[in-house]
């Protein structure tokens, strides 16, 4: 299930945008303000955001600015949201970084269409993932090290293509235990750490791209 985040300072429009999400099967978090919304990205980065540009403490082109310069979030997908309909507006989001525009007043449909083709894109793009001699095809959920085939299990393989994912970037414990063993998950930190260290023995040498960063998380690199 994939989670999106929908920043909008309109309660009305936040509850409309929420609510279609959330009956087209979509995990859903609401934020009326930047400041909130950074304050939660900080904690678990989204598959989506809705933004828009209007909002009380800060302006969405300058949120999406800074977004894509963060490693964390330059690829996380942005669907810019706002009540300006002139191309000039339009160009200015997109060339900051968005993804896509919508323009209110929209229907709900068009709103859950753009979300899907953003997702199904991005999921295309995931399908193949690599650093160094590590490479993931996920279309066959296979995995080569220097060219070998490479056994993992289902959390090992789970735990890699995220950190691969998101290489180059520190994933923190709670996000890894959140996307791999589900927010359910009531076990011990130590299953991660125990995950990590089988991990890097599969992978042999390239294991060893595989960093710790003590009391956060993990990385590759």
């Amino acid at each position: 299930m994939a989670l999106i985040y929908a920043v909008e300072d309109d309660k009305n429009i936040l509850e409309i945008e929420m609510f279609a999400l959330k009956n087209s099967g979509y995990q859903v978090e609401g934020f009326e303000t930047a400041h909130d919304f950074y304050k939660k990205l900080e904690k678990q980065i989204p598959d989506l955001v809705l933004l828009d540009v209007m909002l009380p403490d800060e302006d969405g082109l300058e949120i999406v600015g800074t977004l894509r310069k963060r490693p964390e979030t330059r690829k996380m997908p942005i669907i810019m949201v706002t009540a300006k309909s002139a191309e000039i507006e339009k160009v200015k989001g997109l060339d900051a970084g968005a993804d896509d525009y919508l323009t209110k007043p929209f229907g709900v449909m068009e709103l859950i269409a753009r979300v899907k083709a953003i997702l199904r894109r991005t999921m295309e793009e995931d399908k193949f993932l690599s650093v160094g001699d590590v490479y993931v095809d996920d279309e066959k959920r296979t995995v080569y090290v220097y060219g070998e085939p490479c056994t993992l299990t289902y959390k090992e393989y789970e735990l890699l293509k995220l950190l691969l994912h998101h290489s180059g970037v520190v994933v923190s414990r709670e996000i890894i235990l959140d996307r791999v063993w589900g927010i359910d998950f009531e076990g011990e930190s130590r299953t991660l750490d125990m995950h990590i260290r089988t991990l890097r023995q599969k992978l042999g040498e390239a294991g060893a791209m595989i960093r710790t960063v003590r009391n956060v998380g993990y990385m590759i690199e």
